[in-house]
């Protein structure tokens, strides 16, 4: 015979996690459902937090770039990891991503961080030199789970590395959408695919794509 768990015996619904200083509220934090009765719903798996946010800023972390003044988060959705990079290397961040519904839930989490980002909604492929040529860092985690993303982040990275982008760092659990395109864009202009784990409040494992060009 089963019986109900007492109040105390039931495990505490975890809402909030930090990770390498940054606040990450889960979807039952206050705020996240304060955002999602107002209506706002992403259509585009902007839904949670994805990990993979975690192993780029982790790398950038032990490997703090030369270049960050300016930095465009790709497919940023809550946008943990241009809020980690306005936090930490006080960089100017572009928050980039397809879905408008995304940025109500990125601005409850930037204003739990006492972060601001600059949102642009826009596909990947849409980007122009123009919105490029100022960046320094472009990141993107979890940005490739699609056949169909392949190309256009691949496109997305001709046109960064084109138009000067120092550097870009993209990471993801090793999908083989992710695989593919990174394949494209290694041979076509070389960089490195590193594994990649963290572990302790967040857990996580994946690939990072990595691509200098200063």
């Amino acid at each position: 015979m089963t019986r109900d768990l007492s109040q105390a015996e039931k495990k505490p619904r975890v809402t909030e996690r930090k990770f390498r200083g940054i606040l990450m509220p889960t979807a039952s934090h206050r705020v996240i459902r304060q955002v999602k009765r107002a209506g706002h719903e992403p259509s585009i798996h902007g839904t949670k937090l994805w990990k993979s946010s975690c192993l780029i800023i982790d790398y950038l972390h032990k490997n703090p770039p030369e270049h960050s003044r300016t930095v465009l988060d790709a497919g940023c959705g809550w946008g943990i990891t241009g809020m980690w990079c306005a936090k930490k290397l006080r960089a100017n961040v572009i928050s980039l991503d397809a879905d408008p519904a995304v940025f109500p839930y990125l601005e409850a989490v930037a204003s739990l961080n006492g972060v601001a980002t600059t949102p642009l909604v826009k596909r990947f492929e849409q980007l122009t030199k123009r919105d490029l040529g100022d960046i320094d860092l472009l990141v993107g985690g979890d940005i490739c789970f699609w056949d169909e993303l392949v190309k256009p982040v691949s496109v997305m990275i001709d046109k960064a590395l084109d138009a000067g982008v120092k550097q870009i760092v993209i990471a993801d659990p090793e999908r083989p959408t992710f695989h593919t395109m990174a394949e494209r864009v290694i041979n076509k202009h070389g960089g490195d695919l590193i594994n990649w784990a963290v572990n302790g409040s967040v857990t996580a494992t994946g690939a990072l794509l990595v691509i200098n060009n200063a």
